[in-house]
């Protein structure tokens, strides 16, 4: 075994993977890996993954990583929950805010109202989830 691979070997034994997940998000993919120290302490480690591509065409991965020890784990974890909620809570009023601008645009409408027999109602209902397929179908094989 050369120097080289004795260090690498040295190395990957002070960062000891434990634990992987990844988790792919449109354009991007999330690496947390749990890995152990020397000192037999854990730490997780977030990479954030972008595939970027250069002029000629090719194209490199574009990484960011936190490393998160345990003695900040309490405090991450709650400060990352409060941030989420925040991001929930000015979403959700948007969205209300949409829902309530749509339906005053829209009146209520029954089927009643239509005079469309039950039957005609299901056999209209099946024929379109089938569109809805057949154009998924289409959407993936282009």
């Amino acid at each position: 075994m050369t120097m080289e691979e004795t260090a690498n070997t040295t190395e990957h034994r002070e960062h000891e993977e434990i634990y992987a997940n990844a988790v792919r998000a449109g354009k991007r993919t999330y690496f947390f890996d749990v890995r152990r120290t020397r000192g037999n302490d854990y730490y997780l480690t977030i990479t954030e993954s972008k595939r970027r591509y250069n002029e000629d065409g090719t194209f490199h991965y574009q990484k960011h990583k936190v490393f998160l020890y345990k003695e900040d784990f309490e405090k991450f974890t709650d400060a990352l929950t409060e941030a989420i909620k925040k991001i929930i809570e000015l979403n959700k009023d948007k969205n209300d805010e949409m829902v309530d601008k749509i339906s005053n645009n829209f009146t209520d409408v029954n089927f009643e109202d239509l005079g469309i027999p039950e039957q005609e109602k299901t056999e209209a209902s099946d024929e379109q989830k089938a569109e809805e397929v057949i154009a998924e179908e289409e959407a993936k094989s282009e």
